[in-house]
C-alpha cells in the first residue's frame, strides 16, 4: 500500500477548505484516508496553514510521499 499526504477537500461550493491527510494513493480525492494531519485554509489573508509535524514526520519515516501542493505549503509555512 503506497501512502500520499495529500489534500482532502472540505467546505461548500466557492468556500473551499481543505485537510491535510495521509491517504492510500489509489484512493479517491475525498475518498478515505488514514489519518488527518491538519488543515489549510485559502480563503483566509494570508492563507493559515496548520500541520501535526510529528506525525508527518512519521508518516515520512514509514515511506509516505508527499504531493506537490503539501510539499510547497508545508514549505511556505516552515
Amino acid at each position: 500500500m503506497a501512502v500520499r499526504i495529500r489534500l482532502f477537500r472540505t467546505g461548500k461550493k466557492h468556500f473551499p477548505s481543505y485537510r491535510i491527510v495521509a491517504a492510500d494513493s489509489r484512493s479517491p480525492r475525498d475518498g478515505k484516508f488514514l489519518e488527518t494531519l491538519g488543515s489549510y485554509d485559502p480563503k483566509e489573508d494570508p492563507p493559515r496553514v496548520s500541520v501535526d509535524m510529528e506525525r508527518l514526520k512519521y508518516w515520512l519515516e514509514k515511506g509516505a510521499q508527499m504531493s506537490t501542493t503539501v510539499k510547497s505549503l508545508i514549505k511556505k509555512a516552515s
